[in-house]
């Protein structure tokens, strides 16, 4: 591909996201596209419940160790965690911290 392709593709794109951006501007409010909106949502939620049940609890441990370092890490207390938590902060550690 071309440089003058790319960049001509790149301005289609950038257009179309806007044009899509100003739309949405002006339906957002409208109470028929929030009523669509909505329905559609709840569709796809109840067609999907087991889906998002079986993804919480593969994620559940995860998640909870995730907020409990995040409390500590808002005291600036990661040291605390460190030596209440060894564990939890050797999972964190492999799983984030490892760049």
């Amino acid at each position: 591909m071309d440089n003058d392709e790319i960049n001509k593709i790149v301005k289609a794109y950038k257009k179309k996201r806007e044009r899509e951006l100003n739309h949405y501007q002006l339906i957002k409010d409208n109470p028929d596209f929030k009523d669509k909106n909505r329905t559609r949502a709840k569709n796809h939620y109840t067609n999907n419940k087991d889906k998002y049940k079986l993804k919480y609890e593969t994620n559940k441990d995860m998640n909870k160790i995730k907020s409990l370092y995040r409390y500590y890490l808002k005291k600036n207390d990661i040291d605390g965690f460190k030596f209440k938590h060894p564990e939890k902060f050797k999972i964190i550690e492999e799983e984030f911290l490892s760049i």
